[in-house]
């Protein structure tokens, strides 16, 4: 059938002339130069191959003759017939071969920019001018050397990281070696002198980071850690209750014996939902990952523990950090007295006045630091509400990259609730001209997450610059009388 033998011949062609190319293209692309002028380097290869094998194609059809033109009518003349050029696979562009006079000169030079830009054109295009043979050559030259120079560049860079990086390792080992060998057995005796505090405000190494933290929380609850497997085994057996159950979705089906507080229960759904939100970066609290299993078992726990609280959202940030720097039973102990102090029993409590009264605070000092800034967000309604309250409940974990919300934690558990707020008028300090440009929106945006490469050196001087006074009167003083004014108003 001749008309289904044409379009299989017309396919064939058109295989060939895609595959061809395609690997022209994919050269040129390697190599810096546009397809465009690629494609001009013997593309319709078959008419060759068709030469030499008498007109029969490639693909053992008869029907192509040397003289054939897939655009034209008129015979293509001897001298138009080009040599073949090997067709490799796309990913190989080493197998591409410069086409030219017939000789093999130039073949089997990989396809890169010298191959391509300072070699002679085809003797079937137009030659170059002496002017544009040292234009390009010139360009090439500008080209390699501009390569040269970023990779310089770049080298120097990793050079002076991996001088920084060496240069911070040593700190922390020797900063580890003062922390276990002269202020750890002496705790008591060494935790507020000059010495620990400036190794404490440089930050903890993370070696001794959990050892520090369990002692700088306390343990006033005196909660053992046989009260936490309890609660463990508790939480696990109304957790197959549940299972079983056809309550899963009542926010009380996770410990139904307490009846008292009911709506203040956390769900079995509520706590995998958020474990599934936490740091889902690193790929190791959610479903399936190793710290899976230890978080949900702590703050379920935690709902045993303490089902007047139940659980809160933003409550796993704050139990998974501990999880990332001790063992699963300290990490409760200290979760449960760290949620104890009165700044977090207000959050996590929702008591409204004292809510208020730590919302006038901040406001207070706000103001006192950053007028410009303060009046800028009370035009545009971004009031603290709509981003401190996520900042105190995961104690910038979630806002901060975590290396760096580790660091405000060393100095949160020394200094108490204060350095929190610092810390969030820190981070206003830190960001001042760029807040001032932002409408509504954009600042809360900002605000809730705050960029990656945040820097911690530069955080910490921000925060340092922040007077936490006003006038004559300290923070506690401060937070005293709006305790009083906000309790009078209720």
């Amino acid at each position: 059938m001749p008309d289904q033998d044409s379009n299989l011949e017309l396919s064939v062609i058109g295989i060939l002339v895609y595959r061809e190319s395609f690997d022209l293209d994919h050269a040129a692309t390697e190599a810096g130069i546009g397809a465009s002028c690629m494609r001009k380097i013997n593309v319709f290869t078959w008419k060759s191959r068709d030469a030499q094998n008498g007109g029969a194609s490639s693909t053992g059809t008869s029907a192509l003759t040397p003289g054939w033109k897939l655009f034209g009518k008129t015979a293509s003349k001897p001298a138009d017939l080009e040599p073949e050029v090997g067709l490799g696979i796309p990913d190989s562009p080493a197998s591409i071969r410069s086409s030219g006079s017939g000789s093999k000169k130039y073949e089997d030079v990989v396809a890169s920019s010298s191959a391509l830009i300072l070699h002679n054109r085809p003797s079937n295009l137009p030659a170059k001018s002496q002017d544009e043979e040292l234009k390009h050559r010139l360009e090439y030259q500008g080209m390699v050397e501009a390569a040269r120079k970023k990779e310089m560049k770049e080298v120097k860079i990793r050079k002076k990281q991996l001088q920084q990086q060496l240069k911070l390792e040593e700190q922390l080992a020797n900063a580890a070696r003062v922390w276990n060998n002269e202020i750890l057995p002496k705790w008591d005796l060494m935790r507020n002198s000059r010495k620990a505090r400036d190794l404490w405000w440089s930050g903890i190494p993370p070696s001794v980071r959990g050892k520090v933290w369990k002692l700088a929380i306390g343990n006033d609850l005196n909660i053992t850690h046989q009260l936490y497997d309890i609660c463990v085994a508790r939480a696990q057996e109304r957790l197959r209750a549940a299972e079983n159950s056809s309550c899963v979705d009542t926010p009380d089906c996770m410990f139904p014996e307490s009846g008292d507080n009911p709506d203040k229960e956390a769900s079995v759904e509520l706590i995998q939902l958020d474990i599934s939100r936490t740091f889902p970066h690193l790929c190791i609290f959610q479903k399936g990952g190793p710290y899976y299993d230890i978080l949900h078992c702590l703050l379920g726990a935690y709902v045993c523990y303490r089902p007047d609280v139940g659980y809160v959202q933003g409550m796993s940030f704050i139990a998974a950090v501990l999880i990332l720097n001790m063992e699963a039973a300290d990490a409760f102990v200290c979760f449960a007295n760290l949620l104890n102090r009165p700044c977090h029993m207000a959050f996590f409590h929702l008591n409204q006045p004292m809510m208020e009264a730590y919302y006038s605070v901040y406001n207070e000092f706000f103001r006192e630091n950053m007028p410009r800034l303060f009046a800028h967000f009370s035009e545009s309604c971004l009031s603290a509400d709509l981003y401190l309250l996520d900042w105190m409940y995961t104690v910038f974990a979630k806002a901060m990259p975590l290396d760096l919300a580790c660091r405000v934690w060393d100095i949160f558990l020394r200094d108490g609730e204060e350095f929190l707020f610092k810390t969030a008028l820190g981070v206003l300090h830190l960001n001042q001209d760029a807040l001032l440009k932002l409408d509504f929106i954009h600042g809360a945006q900002f605000l809730t997450k705050l960029p990656d490469d945040l820097a911690g050196d530069q955080l910490f001087k921000s925060i340092e610059a922040i007077k936490m006074n006003v006038g004559k009167q300290k923070f506690s003083e401060v937070l005293a009388h709006f305790v009083e004014h906000c309790e009078d108003s209720s």
